[in-house]
């Protein structure tokens, strides 16, 4: 394995330049959609590489469950650094599980809560709520739940009737492009690396400008949106909990309000406009899916090299 193994620990570095370029000069659906994909394998091969140690660094213990033979010298030689790498992955590893599993049963459970919560209103595709607290989100649907979009009568109340349709249009660009989902991948791949942050900060944001973008196009008014937008972060106070992705549900609105008050960005991805800051952020989009194919690479070699000496090591 040499080092094949920590080369996928530290690979999402290679996300930063496109979590930081790709967001403000490449469209949001492109942007977003690359990140949570990259995101995703940059997260598995670093832990498929932390469990890779956690086998070296096991098979040290004294009591370990696994063979003997595990423990040789010649898979000890193919980590460096084993007797620290491999007992310190053991931990590692275990925290990373436990943070993962977390983070998902705190995505259902609020889910959960927001179910109850609309138990006893109609099954119609929006859930207004006499709330006086303003506010509007999307809520993803289960086997026995449809999607929905919720919303309070005070923000429709403050909101004009095209403003209403900028709202709405955003909501369901959420649920028809399964955001909840994605903000859910970048969220557990951000735990799998703490490397991945940056990308899952920029996914947050590029969900909420996808559906901007998406709700401008239905609309037909991208100053109408702005307004829509910003009005909607005027008056929510209390934003709703992160899984559920809503239109003042994240920060920098000002940034969303002034990307909305401009042209319409690109749809290209891998042909980006030819102009500088286009063409920084079409490397920056390469430089992350040449991270992700090495990552991917590198976890490969090393499972399958340590897969080799263990058979070589084991006697059968």
């Amino acid at each position: 394995m040499g080092f094949f193994v920590l080369l996928p620990l530290v690979l999402p570095l290679t996300s930063w330049p496109v979590a930081r370029l790709a967001e403000r000069r490449l469209h949001p659906r492109a942007t977003t959609r690359l990140l949570v994909a990259a995101g995703a394998v940059l997260a598995a091969c670093s832990t498929l590489c932390l469990g890779l140690l956690v086998v070296v660094g096991t098979a040290q213990l004294p009591g370990n469950p696994l063979p003997d033979a595990w423990s040789h010298p010649e898979v000890r030689a193919a980590v460096p650094y084993d007797e620290i790498l491999g007992k310190a992955a053991i931990p590692a590893l275990l925290a990373l599980l436990t943070a993962g599993g977390a983070t998902v049963a705190r995505h259902l459970r609020v889910r959960r809560r927001v179910r109850r919560a609309l138990d006893g209103l109609p099954p119609s595709p929006v859930a207004v709520l006499p709330d006086s607290v303003p506010y509007a989100f999307a809520l993803p649907g289960n086997r026995r739940t449809r999607a929905r979009v919720v919303v309070t009568r005070s923000l429709l109340d403050a909101l004009e009737p095209a403003e209403r349709r900028a709202l709405f249009a955003h909501e369901r660009a959420h649920l028809a492009a399964r955001h909840p989902l994605l903000l859910l991948l970048a969220e557990l791949a951000a735990v799998a690396n703490p490397f991945l942050r940056p990308l899952c900060t920029a996914v947050a944001f590029g969900v909420e400008r996808w559906a901007d973008e998406e709700a401008a196009r239905i609309v037909g008014n991208r100053r109408l949106t702005a307004r829509a937008v910003g009005k909607a972060a005027l008056l929510a106070r209390d934003g709703p909990p992160r899984a559920l992705p809503a239109l003042a549900g994240t920060g920098q609105i000002p940034r969303r309000v002034q990307a909305l008050l401009a042209p319409a960005p690109t749809a290209r991805l891998w042909l980006p406009q030819t102009t500088a800051p286009g063409l920084v952020a079409g490397l920056a989009a390469w430089l992350a899916a040449v991270g992700a194919a090495v990552s991917a690479l590198s976890s490969a070699n090393a499972a399958v090299a340590l897969v080799v000496i263990l058979h070589a090591a084991t006697p059968l």
